[in-house]
Order: structure tokens, then sequence, then C-alpha cells
């Protein structure tokens, strides 16, 4: 099996390689032609051999790219072609709210299934989408590889930031043997929230070193209003934790500046990415496909 991996996502893609036993590794040659197309070439000798491709898809060029990667493995005569998407951008646009919009994740889904012969995520946005793939698709969760590294760190608390969270910091919980609970989060517009604390019985927090886990920061709003709320309520620490850290605009430094650290899985290339995903993607491979 060889393992290629796309320019969002080249180190991840190294680190599945050596889950993978040390599989054969490259990355793709890339050039702009002058009118601004995008050019893709790769190497290695693939014929008849099952490729592992990389790449997440944060915004249009990587995408762009993915797509071209996969028919550049289907030319080269790849036996089979297992496309890894570790963060699928467009996921959020599940469905259509006026007339006239495209259904975006059913749309891309289908383009990045069409030279696969299976998709890997993780941590889609809902899990409906996987079933917008056309081609057997898997979806890795980003739980156990932020559980790998907590447990390491001294946290007594997990916290979600909104009860759509809840299966997500009850996994956490159940893997770090750690008590938890949600807030309750309204939201104002697109970059403000409004978060309280739950009226049912919670843990006791005081003093204690909290963890806030999400599976996508993206301006850090609410983490950063979830944050200030426990602060004054007299946690002893706040840590964030994701899955997807997207960080747009000045998201990481407002994080820093109201959390003791910041961590994220490295699905996305970023400053917080100190847990990984390889060993839970390279065990789908591995179940599914015999990959090893």
């Amino acid at each position: 099996m060889h393992v290629i991996g796309g320019t969002a996502s080249t180190a991840l893609a190294e680190r599945i390689s050596r889950e993978l036993g040390n599989a054969p590794f490259g990355i793709p040659f890339l050039k702009r032609f002058p009118d601004g197309e995008m050019y893709v070439r790769i190497g290695g000798h693939l014929e008849g051999q099952d490729v592992v491709v990389v790449q997440s898809t944060p915004n249009d060029a990587a995408l762009l790219e993915l797509l071209l990667l996969e028919d550049a493995v289907r030319e080269a005569g790849a036996q089979r072609t297992f496309v890894v998407v570790p963060y699928f951008g467009y996921a959020r646009q599940d469905r259509r709210f006026f007339p006239g919009e495209p259904v975006s994740a059913r749309s891309l889904g289908r383009h990045v299934a069409l030279d696969a012969d299976a998709v890997i995520t993780v941590d889609l946005h809902s899990p409906t989408t996987l079933a917008q793939f056309t081609k057997p698709a898997f979806e890795a969760s980003g739980i156990p590889a932020l559980a790998r590294l907590l447990r390491e760190r001294p946290i007594d608390l997990l916290v979600s930031p909104d009860k759509g969270g809840i299966d997500r910091v009850r996994r956490m919980s159940q893997l770090l043997d750690r008590p938890w609970f949600a807030l309750e989060k309204r939201r104002i517009d697109s970059d403000r929230v409004e978060l309280n604390l739950p009226t049912t019985e919670i843990p006791a927090f005081a003093g204690k070193h909290v963890a806030l886990v999400d599976d996508v920061i993206t301006t850090g709003g609410t983490i950063v209003e979830a944050a200030k709320l426990l602060q004054r309520h007299g946690v002893g620490a706040v840590s964030a934790a994701c899955t997807h850290g997207l960080f747009l605009r000045d998201a990481f430094e407002r994080l820093k500046a109201v959390t003791d650290e910041v961590y994220s899985t490295d699905t996305l290339e970023n400053p917080a990415e100190k847990a990984s995903v390889a060993p839970d993607i390279a065990q789908i491979l591995q179940r599914e496909f015999g990959s090893k």
C-alpha cells in the first residue's frame, strides 16, 4: 500500500504511513500555470497497488487538489484508491435553508467519492453527511486521540460548550474516567453566543482544571465565552481541546488569552496540534481493507 499526502495533510499522511507498517510515502509535485490553473504530478510505481490519498479540504484550492490527486492515482493504474479527508470542508452546509441553495455537503461528497473505492473522514459536523458519499464511507473520531493526550494532563472535569456536544464529552468522560457537564448556549448571531451553567446539578468545579471539548474551533467565540464563564465561577485552570482547529482570523490568540492551553488533533495543520488521529485512521484501513 502506498500513501500520498496532499499539501493540506502532508505530516498526517506520513504518520499514517508509519502506522501502516512504514508503507511507501510520497508527496505530489504542484505548481500553477500562468493563468492560475493547478498542475499536479505524482511519482512512484502505483500500477496494481492500493493507494491512500490523504488531504483535508479547508478551502477550495485544497479540494481541487484532492480531486486532481484522485484522478492522477487512477491514471497511474492503482488497483484501489482510499481517500482520507481528515477535515471535510463544506460539511456544515448539509441542508438547504433557502430556495436556490445547493446542499454543498452532498454535492462535494459525491464528487470526492467519484474516483474513490472508499472514503474515510474524521468527526463530521452531522452523521447524516456520511450517507452523502456514494462509495463506502467511514468516520473516525478525534476523541480517542484527544483522550490519549489529556490522559497525561491534570484534567479534573470535562465540559461541552453546548448540549449538541453531549455525546462527544460523554465518550471522553468514559475514556478518561472524569465527570462532565454541558453548558447551555443561545446563539445571538454568527459571531456571538450567550452561555450559562446548566440548571441541573453539576459536579463541583471550583479550583478544578477544566477541559472544554468541542469538534471544531473556527472563530473561537464560543470557547472564549465558555472559558470566561467558568473562570467567573472559580475554576482553577481551563484548557480547550478540539478535533478540527481552524482558528480563523485571531482565534488562536484570543483563546490563548483566556485559557491555560489549547489542544487540537492533526486533521488540520495549526499551532495547537498535539494529538494525532493517524492510529485511528490506520485502524479503519487495516480493519476494513487488510492494509498492513
